[in-house]
Parts: structure tokens; C-alpha cells; sequence
């Protein structure tokens, strides 16, 4: 059985994609891929003492690892530079402090020698303790430098030993440093607490989670998770809102990252043609505990302040990013002196209502990504704006009319039919 999570975390790129219905145009405009660096894959497997349970096709949890490794490697991309890290390895003592530190790189991230990494994975065997936080921060370190993607993919078939460095914590954290790292994990045991580990750690930046209990089935998530490593990804551009509109920075189109204060509003500028569409939509992140009742407004506002069109939603806590869109479709009219399209200047405005206990930092500011898209405005749109309706306006006015004089008419035959019924 596999169980995946949506993306949620600072990394909330596609999640924002897909709420405000957005396509990126060809260019190098902000936040695009430029595609020079080579995308980095660490994978992260555990060899504490319980992966020699024989539990998976009649065989160890370790022998099915090893298998599935062997298969990955000889189907990885020629383009990713790929590194596989150790949890739980080589310390078999009972010293708690020593088994927490126990995470070593068994092949160094970099161009693949697929004899060599294979040698290296056929030295394991399962020993000691499962560090998985102490580990996440040291993979993060292996994949330090460069532009391209980079993905840990986290194999364990228990829950960490070592907190209280929890390791979900540790996945917030390296989020919030905002160098684009997606961690994604899988589980070997059908285990509701290790599952909402794994999945709490998966969650925090954008990875996914999946629960597997054959090797065929590990096998082909690995390399999928491999293979899109590969795949263009869009990397954010840092932008700094204002406290107002007129000193706001203008954005083209592009993904852009940026810090939101508990409470705080947060204003952009973006430039309109007549004709063009405005698609928006913002994703913030909690990397940090915060109550449970939150949300998010963005807002699209002339710059004389009259709200044009807003997007909202709330949340309760149970999901770590609140995400919400806004469309505006912006009318083809000629300037009435050059005969040029008009030009507007519309002001995005960012309000969230997040709030921390006592003892939770406030600072820095909850990460922020914001998309934004203009388009050529599809056909209708002006009708859209007006009515929003579309041109299904004018059928839905023809649809009530019929309905009202048939009811006036049913409402005469019947008083007929009971005239009728009364002379007789």
C-alpha cells in the first residue's frame, strides 16, 4: 500500500501553482530554472539493528534495501550527482550519546561510479541506533553548494531514538534556511507512529511520504524519486514587501520568497496591460508552532485603495502551510491619447493572522512564497469580471424568464381547471 502527503512546506512552489491554476511562460524571467547546476540526490537509508527483520518478500529489510539500491543506481540518470549516507551503521554499543552520533557518508554526492557505490552498499550491516535528526542535518551538509535541485530520500523503518532533537524540528529548520531541499521518505513498517514521523518530516519541505512493504515497490518509488530530481524546477527569488503600496517592489512574472511578521501586511506591485490577466497566489509556511486558528488574505487593490479581488482561507492547525489565490482579468481598452493598451498598476497585499504562544521566537518572519503570472487574458474574460458568469449569464437570465411565465401560465390553467371543475 502506498500513502502520500501533498507538498506543504517552504517550498510550497507547486502547491501555489496549482491554487491560483498557473503556467509559467518560456524565458528567463524571475525564478525560473537556469538549468547549469546539476540536480544532487542524497539517499539516506537506516542500518540500525531491527533492519534484519525478515519481514519483506521473505527476506531481510536490509537484503531488500540493498537490492533495491543496486537497481537504483544502475538506472540513475547520467546528469544527477548522487551520494548515499548512513544512519545507525557502525556503533552497536549501548551509550545512547555515542549511537546518536552514529551517521556516516558511505559514497560522496557527486558523479556516480556505479561499481563503486554498489561495492560500498554490499559492505552493510544492520547495527545500531536510528539517529534520523542528527542524520537529516548531516545530509543537508553533503548537499551544500550549487543552483540545481537537491533531495534527500530517507529509508527507515523505525521512528528516531535520539530526541529530544526532534526530527520533524530539524526538517523545519532546514527549510527555513531557503536553500530548496526536499526531503522525501519512506517507510518499511506499517506503523501509524512512524508514519506520522516520516510524514511530518516529508511535509515540512514539500517532499512526500510513502509506505512500502514489497522490495519491487521500493525499488520504483526510489527511482521515481531519483528521476524527478532530474526534472526542471523552478527556484525562488528573494523579494522584500513593503509596508505600503507605493513603496512596494514591482514583480514580473516569476516565484518570489519573502518573511511575513505575525500580523503583518506585506505589499507588492505588479504591472497590467489591458488584456492581460493577473493570476496570483501565496503560500506561508508554519516552521514553527504557532495556534491553531490562523489564515491568510491576498488581495488585488487599485492604487487608490478599492479592492478588486481577494482570496482567502484559514486554518486550524492541522496542516503546516496555508495556501490561497486571486485571478483578475483586466479589460482590452485603448489609452485614450496613444491609442496604446492601458496600463495599470495593481498592488498585491499579503495579510496573515498567525499568532504564537509565549516562548515561541516571532522572529525571523514565517516563509513566504508568492506567485505571480500575467497572461494574455483568455476569451470572455471581460465578461467574467463583470458578471462572474461568464457569458453563461445571458442563458442563465433566458433560463428564469422561461421559468416565470411558466409558472404564470401552469398558475392560470390550474385556476381554469378548477373554475371547470366547480361549474360542473
Amino acid at each position: 500500500m502506498i500513502r502520500r502527503k501533498r507538498p506543504v512546506a517552504g517550498a510550497c512552489a507547486l502547491l501555489a501553482a496549482l491554487t491560483a491554476g498557473l503556467a509559467f511562460p518560456a524565458g528567463a524571467a524571475a525564478g525560473e530554472p537556469t538549468g547549469q547546476d546539476a540536480p544532487k540526490v542524497n539517499l539516506l537509508l537506516d542500518v540500525s539493528g531491527s533492519m534484519r527483520a525478515k519481514d519483506i518478500d521473505g527476506q531481510s529489510r536490509m537484503a531488500a534495501a540493498k537490492q533495491a539500491f543496486n537497481e537504483v543506481l544502475d538506472a540513475t540518470p547520467e546528469e544527477v550527482e548522487l551520494g548515499i549516507r548512513t544512519l545507525g551503521a557502525n556503533y552497536p554499543g549501548d551509550d545512547r550519546k555515542e549511537g546518536c552520533k552514529d551517521t556516516a557518508q558511505l559514497y560522496p554526492v557527486g558523479p556516480l561510479d556505479r561499481t563503486e557505490a554498489k561495492t560500498a552498499v554490499a559492505t552493510l550491516t544492520p547495527t545500531g541506533w536510528t539517529p534520523i535528526g542528527p542524520a537529516l542535518l548531516k545530509a543537508a551538509d553533503d548537499l551544500e553548494g550549487g543552483a540545481g535541485s537537491k533531495r534527500i530520500v530517507l529509508i527507515s523503518d523505525g521512528e528516531d531514538t535520539c530526541a529530544p532533537l526532534d526530527p520533524c524540528e530539524v526538517a523545519r529548520e532546514i527549510a527555513a534556511k531557503g536553500i530548496g531541499l526536499t526531503i522525501d521518505t519512506l517507510g518499511l513498517v506499517p506503523n501509524a507512529k512512524l508514519s506520522r514521523q516520516l510524514s511530518c518530516i516529508a511535509e515540512a519541505t514539500g517532499g512526500t511520504y510513502t509506505s512500502v512493504e514489497h522490495q519491487d515497490e521500493l525499488t520504483d518509488r526510489v527511482n521515481e524519486l531519483v528521476d524527478r530530481a532530474a526534472e526542471p524546477v523552478v527556484t525562488p527569488v528573494a523579494a522584500q514587501g513593503a509596508g505600503s503600496c507605493e513603496k512596494a517592489p514591482v514583480l514580473e512574472s516569476g516565484l518570489y520568497t519573502d518573511r511575513a511578521e505575525f500580523g503583518q501586511q506585506r505589499w507588492y506591485r505588479v504591472e497590467l496591460l489591458s488584456g492581460q490577466e493577473l493570476r496570483a497566489s501565496v503560500s506561508v509556511a508554519a516552521d514553527r508552532a504557532v495556534r491553531p486558528d490562523h489564515g491568510v488574505l491576498l488581495r488585488a487593490v487599485t492604487v487608490h485603495d478599492r479592492e478588486i479581488v481577494r482570496g482567502e482561507a484559514t486554518g486550524t492547525g492541522r496542516t503546516d502551510v496555508l495556501s490561497t489565490g486571486l485571478r483578475y482579468p483586466k479589460p482590452e481598452r485603448d489609452d485614450d491619447d496613444s491609442g496604446k493598451p492601458a496600463a495599470e498598476t495593481v498592488c498585491l497585499a499579503v495579510t496573515t493572522s498567525f499568532s504564537a504562544d509565549s516562548g515561541v521566537k516571532t522572529t525571523p518572519g514565517l516563509p513566504l512564497e508568492l506567485t505571480v503570472d500575467v497572461v494574455d487574458a483568455p476569451d470572455g474574460a471581460d465578461d467574467v469580471a463583470s458578471f462572474g458568469l461568464g457569458r453563461g449569464w445571458w442563458l442563465l437570465g433566458a433560463l428564469i424568464l422561461t421559468g416565470f411565465l411558466a409558472g404564470l401560465v401552469w398558475g392560470w390553467l390550474s385556476r381554469w381547471r378548477v373554475a371547470v371543475w366547480r361549474t360542473n
